[in-house]
């Protein structure tokens, strides 16, 4: 069995790991200030950024849903590893052995978990694929139907195309040679298990490499080629497995996201060849969902890259139909759900009808970037396919037409179109424009008291005004026995910025300053909580990056308020910071430490005040006990005048 991951070797993966460049992968981060970056979080649903990263901290939260962690626990979350998983996945990126504590290496491939061994198993399988279609006679067929298409061996070896022998068990015996056991053959959706033993899941198929947005081959498609092929089916994919989802991954994206990212631009179509002949003509943003409708959760990954966000310039989505009856279902099941994007969305239909690569094939690129170029909005569309539904020679017809464009034009966002389509909408009907703007009010008046009858949104949905706003998150650890900082209190939103300071720019705090300070000075227990990690390790500060400092803080005592402790190490200070270096002003960090420190002696002040009226009132007073409180009050009152003696000085 092997063993758990050497403590050291998980501290270096978090300090060897950009935490930028493997939130990129998934997220489209802009500047959101010195030092930090945002972007759309990757957790919840959301249109305006709250998502916030802090390369240098190796920290990201989000002030929405209150998601935060540091870079092993971004990957754990978003690609639903378990913690070993993740450290692994990491360490494979950065070129990193890792060491186990019992017995050196893992015994199961390596130094690699479960996922790298299937993410490898596809790795294996696709250079397999990619030499049978070069190499094999019997793949033939498959070079055929490829040069029909107008693509080449270059294209093929561009977007990592194959050929699946037929044999039945050439891929599994490859991969047995290879090391694979059965289970991991079988896990990875490449074999099949039957009552003579595994056979390969395809055979006889062109097929081609299905990957994740980060690079990684996760499954594959596969197209029939031959007529006595047993399985009718004209695609098959890889089914769900632990590394594929399919309502979660989008043909071509590994390709396509930078110019997403870029152009803000994403072009949906319909099958891999259509993807392929989309980039070859210059359309590099085009992707396509993998035997399944596109959905909910394609369009959150797709609003993360391009930027989808309500506050900024309109993104562009744009949806290639074929112009047949499928084809119109399909876009107007898009149009259902138009309101998840902030962007403005199209829908692009070939007037023959043609996908973009037949189009190619016909009339070449510059005609798949026309059809893009010239693609319609998708209300415009989706009102002139729901017309078409009724008989116009009628007055029932143009009456039932006029209804259901109604709902239609009413949710379109940008009220300044509404007028122009209600009057566009009448004279395709032919009625007057006061019935048809008449109909879209009352459409809306439905709407309003359909959402005021619905459930109210979830409150982790809601984007704070700012981050003194924002709850400490529950954790799941200890969150019941901590209170939620009151940031309504002005000690303790100064207890708040002190603690984000500490965390962003330990260096900037000697060793004296922070034993000096008791943790008594903290009035919420959770706030509390996180010094007492920060003075455990305050020593080690300078031998440490700032990603190992908020982990070592949180080990030393506060993993119980770690969702607070990735929260404060992302949230920006509300103070202006030097842009040439990158640090708050000196004097500002002092006067928060003199304000916590002031804040805590003034209380301790009260109290033993308090206690020394409780025992001179006392029909006995302890003059022993009585002494020593007065001691003590005149001590913290000496030690407090100093201290304001230090901040106006």
């Amino acid at each position: 069995m092997a063993g758990r991951i050497n403590a050291d070797d998980i501290q270096a993966v978090k300090e060897r790991s950009s935490i930028e460049d493997v939130v990129r992968d998934h997220v489209t981060l802009r500047p959101g200030g010195v030092g930090s970056l945002k972007g759309l979080c990757p957790f919840h649903d959301e249109k305006t950024p709250s998502f916030t990263v802090r390369p240098t901290v190796g920290a990201y939260h989000c002030f929405g849903c209150g998601e935060g962690g540091d870079v092993i626990s971004f990957v754990q979350k978003v690609e639903h590893l378990t913690f070993a998983e993740s450290v692994e996945r990491l360490a494979a990126k950065i070129g990193m052995e890792l060491r186990y504590e019992e017995g050196g290496r893992r015994e199961d491939g390596g130094g690699i978990g479960r996922r790298s061994r299937l993410i490898e198993a596809h790795r294996v399988a696709e250079e397999f694929y990619a030499a049978a279609l070069v190499d094999r006679p019997d793949a033939r067929p498959a070079r055929d139907f490829m040069r029909e298409r107008g693509f080449n061996r270059a294209v093929a070896e561009q977007f990592g195309m194959g050929f699946a022998p037929r044999g039945g068990e050439d891929l599994t015996r490859h991969l047995r040679e290879k090391g694979f056991s059965e289970d991991e053959m079988v896990t990875a959706g490449l074999s099949g298990r039957g009552s003579r033993g595994l056979y390969d899941r395809f055979r006889g198929r062109l097929v081609w490499p299905i990957r994740d947005v980060t690079g990684d081959t996760v499954g594959f498609g596969a197209r029939r080629l031959l007529d006595d092929d047993r399985i009718a089916a004209k695609y098959l994919n890889t089914s769900e497995t632990p590394i594929y989802k399919k309502s979660t991954v989008l043909y071509g994206l590994d390709a396509a996201k930078k110019s997403i990212a870029t152009e803000r631009r994403a072009v949906i179509v319909e099958g891999y060849t259509d993807v392929m002949a989309a980039h070859l003509a210059g359309v590099e943003g085009a992707v396509a969902t993998c035997g399944t409708a596109f959905g909910i959760d394609h369009i959150k990954i797709l609003r993360r890259i391009m930027r989808d966000e309500a506050d900024g310039a309109p993104a562009k989505v744009i949806f290639t139909f074929d112009g047949d009856a499928a084809g119109q279902k399909a876009a107007m099941k898009a149009f259902g759900e138009d309101q998840r994007w902030a962007s403005q969305s199209f829908v692009a239909v070939a007037p023959d009808g043609m996908d973009p690569c037949d189009l190619r094939l016909a009339k070449g690129d510059d005609a798949v970037r026309a059809l893009v170029e010239d693609a319609v909005p998708m209300f415009e569309f989706a009102v002139r396919t729901t017309i078409t539904r009724f008989d116009l020679e009628t007055a029932e017809g143009r009456v039932q037409a006029m209804q259901a464009v109604a709902p239609i034009i009413n949710s379109i966002r940008d009220s300044s179109l509404r007028p122009e389509y209600i009057r566009t909408v009448a004279g395709m009907l032919g009625v007057e424009v006061e019935q048809v703007r008449s109909e879209v009010q009352r459409a809306g008046r439905v709407k309003a008291r359909e959402v005021s009858e619905s459930t109210p949104a979830r409150p982790g949905d809601r984007t704070p005004a700012s981050t003194d706003d924002v709850p400490e998150p529950s954790d799941q650890e200890g969150a019941a026995a901590l209170p939620q900082p009151n940031l309504r209190d002005p000690i303790v939103r100064t207890e708040r910025q002190l603690l984000q300071a500490l965390l962003q720019y330990p260096t900037r705090f000697n060793t004296e300053t922070i034993d000096a300070l008791p943790t008594v000075a903290f009035t919420a227990p959770a706030h509390a909580a996180i010094f007492d990690g920060v003075r455990a390790v305050a020593s080690r500060a300078s031998q440490l990056s700032t990603a190992g400092w908020t982990s070592a803080v949180a080990e030393a005592g506060a993993l119980a308020v770690r969702g607070l402790l990735a929260e404060l190490s992302v949230a920006p200070l509300p103070t202006k910071v030097d842009p040439s270096t990158g640090l708050p002003p000196q004097r500002y960090l002092d006067s928060l430490v003199i304000g916590v420190h002031d804040a805590g002696l003034s209380r301790q002040i009260a109290d033993e005040t308090a206690a020394i009226r409780r025992l001179q009132n006392s029909p006995e007073p302890d003059q022993e006990a009585l002494r020593e409180r007065s001691r003590k009050l005149i001590e913290l009152e000496m030690n407090r005048t100093r201290l304001r003696d230090r901040l106006t000085s």
